[in-house]
């Protein structure tokens, strides 16, 4: 029996623990539109609207990013978070952007299509009734990445957009992310030659924007101390990151599944009260009242 290179089993780990596929068959978004065309890659935003919206609204807004190690994954991954969210007032959008096992990109492509579906929304926000100051990006694991790399990375802006529109989200919402590419860090060895300007943890600033993260005690990817050090970095910085833990939880352990989801339900509500507090959503969480 062949032996399963290290490399290659670690990435389907990822896209079997992020929940490549997710059982929300009934859960479909409002709209699907083009935000970028790469030769003949066309990469689309699916978006929920929050009831009786309309262009002329200025609500806030959310970018998720699927998880799946760069390799693979769907942005089906987030559809459950984003009906959640639109219930609660906001426009909320699960991104596609390229990866290795569609594309043959590698990892900088992520981060390129993560800027300019950041990019696209803010220029397009009063097309689609939002408020450009208050556009919050979010993920789980690479996706989780994205995420954070649009919240700090400078680098790695797709060729032709107009950099003087900003691609950092005003908040982050990360689930187990992927924020440290050094060496000890995860998918160093497939962005060595550039991963000081890749990692997230390696460029926080004073305008890193203020963060969520939600990781489990038992990730193998991921460890606890990482998110601790970020945690610590961001406060030295004078940036807000609100760490929550879940004891004996593994990588992906926050997704919506046909089961239980006791975790999508404490993690979205944890979401929802940072959001509130940074007064993107008014209110008590209501994720009891549209259950599984």
């Amino acid at each position: 029996m062949k032996r399963i290179p290290c490399r290659l089993f670690t990435t389907l780990m990822i896209l079997l623990s992020v929940g490549t596929l997710t059982f929300a068959a009934d859960i479909v978004p409002d709209e699907k539109v083009t935000y970028k065309t790469v030769d003949d890659v066309k990469l689309q935003l699916h978006i929920f609207k929050p009831d009786n919206h309309k262009a002329a609204d200025s609500r806030p807004c959310t970018v998720f990013f699927f998880g799946g190690g760069w390799v693979g994954g769907t942005p089906s991954q987030f559809y459950p978070h984003c009906r959640y969210l639109s219930s609660r007032g906001m426009v909320a959008i699960s991104a596609e952007y390229r990866v290795r096992s569609r594309h043959e990109t590698t990892p900088y492509e992520c981060v390129k299509d993560g800027k300019s579906a950041l990019r696209w929304v803010r220029l397009h926000a009063d097309k689609l009734g939002i408020d450009p100051r208050r556009i919050a990006a979010g993920g789980g694991s690479a996706g989780g990445h994205v995420a954070a790399a649009t919240g700090s990375v400078k680098r790695f802006q797709e060729p032709g957009e107009d950099i003087a529109i900003s691609t950092r989200p005003n908040a982050l919402v990360l689930f187990n992310p992927v924020y440290d590419n050094g060496p000890e860090g995860y998918g160093h060895d497939r962005v060595k030659d550039h991963w000081r300007a890749f990692s997230p943890m390696h460029n926080i600033d004073a305008g890193t924007p203020p963060t969520i993260v939600f990781l489990g005690t038992k990730d193998k990817l991921i460890p606890v101390s990482t998110a601790e050090k970020y945690k610590g970095l961001m406060v030295r910085s004078g940036r807000r990151c609100d760490l929550h833990l879940y004891e004996g939880q593994p990588h992906g352990f926050f997704n919506y599944r046909d089961g239980n989801n006791t975790y999508y339900y404490q993690t979205v509500i944890e979401a929802d009260k940072f959001l509130a507090s940074l007064r993107y959503l008014n209110g008590e969480p209501t994720l009891k009242e549209i259950g599984e």
